[in-house]
């Protein structure tokens, strides 16, 4: 299968390519411009095979994407390519927009053209599918679940512009009949995580002995997905998902941003021991702005359509995150830098 991957040297988007390439065997086109959260270091692994290729492009460039298009002739779009750090879509929406919401728009516009253009046979096989969050859904009281009909309520400049672009996404299926599918995921951790997101920005801080800084009274619920685990979801969903249907992915692990936080801390004095537990370098800071309060998944729908089922329990996912962090200084202290150059610049939120 020949696949192009948007957003494919971000997190999620290079454990996709990681798994497409090293484990399908399938071939694979990166088309990433290589923004600051970007790394091609995570893709080290396959960089050198030759079902592998990354192109250098804005998803914005209608041009550029019609090339891909011509020169790839897919059988499939992945769609990852986003801005995604909340922090950031507060004080520099404009990205946000252009991105997620026109980028998206020239994907499917470039998707379209090709699509039409196919004869019976691929045409039948080609499939858009668009990766997404359940921050377009809002926050949810003490109980319940997010569930694939539950209305969209987004409240930060991000899941606005992620909302956009999923009824970008089914608009274009309804009014064109692009064969297109929609995710939408719980928080993703794992190795080659971005150091300005939860856990990475603990796990390093405190492995630094800085301060762990964390939003109000830490109480937020998130559920939370490993990412590998959700890389089997996206490949689910592509072979096996129903054309105009969307799929909610979870890990069946809520927890508060604090009881995250402590486990970090627990798991690195377990393998670094200090003098101080490292709990004691959590810092409460004011609250964000339109901050969620509880997300939580019910994944029902993907798991018995589809026979997905996340299998890194949060507790043992943790402690392998940590692992390779400690294993992996290589690879995130470029990119740590990198974090807190653009902090002092005034261009990230470090916290």
């Amino acid at each position: 299968m020949r696949v192009v991957v948007t957003g494919g040297a971000g997190f999620i988007g290079s454990a996709l390519v990681r798994h497409l390439v090293g484990v399908r065997g399938f071939t694979v086109t990166n088309v990433d411009k290589l923004t600051y959260a970007a790394s091609l270091a995570s893709l080290d692994s396959i960089a050198g095979s030759p079902l592998y290729r990354h192109v250098k492009a804005d998803i914005c460039d209608r041009a550029a994407m019609d090339q891909v298009m011509r020169d790839v002739q897919p059988d499939a779009i992945m769609h990852l390519a986003a801005e995604s750090h909340v922090d950031r879509s507060i004080t520099a929406s404009a990205e946000f927009i252009a991105t997620n919401v026109v980028g998206t728009h020239t994907m499917l516009e470039a998707a379209r053209a090709y699509w039409t253009a196919l004869g019976a046979e691929a045409k039948a096989r080609f499939r858009f599918l668009h990766v997404s969050t359940d921050e377009v859904y809002g926050t949810l009281p003490p109980d319940g679940f997010f569930v694939e009909t539950t209305a969209y309520s987004p409240r930060s400049p991000y899941s606005a512009s992620k909302a956009a672009s999923d009824h970008l996404v089914t608009a274009w299926h309804e009014t064109y009949g692009l064969p297109s599918l929609i995710t939408n995921c719980s928080n993703n951790y794992g190795p080659y995580h971005f150091p300005e997101k939860l856990i990475p920005l603990v796990l390093l801080n405190a492995l630094e002995g800085k301060p762990l800084p964390v939003y109000g009274d830490g109480r937020q619920v998130r559920d939370w997905l490993y990412v590998d685990d959700h890389v089997r979801a996206l490949v689910a969903v592509l072979e096996r998902g129903r054309v105009g249907e969307t799929y909610n992915v979870g890990g069946r692990s809520p927890m508060e941003n604090i009881a995250v936080v402590n486990a970090i801390c627990d798991a690195l004095d377990a393998r670094r021991p200090v003098s101080k537990p490292r709990r004691s370098l959590i810092t409460c800071v004011a609250d964000r702005p339109g901050h969620d309060r509880r997300y939580a998944i019910d994944p029902t729908k993907i798991e018995t359509e589809l026979g997905w089922r996340a299998e890194e329990t949060l507790a043992a996912g943790i402690e392998r995150t940590v692992d390779w962090y400690l294993a992996n200084e290589a690879w995130w202290r470029p990119l740590r830098e990198r974090v807190y150059a653009g902090a002092r610049l005034g261009l990230l939120d470090k916290t």
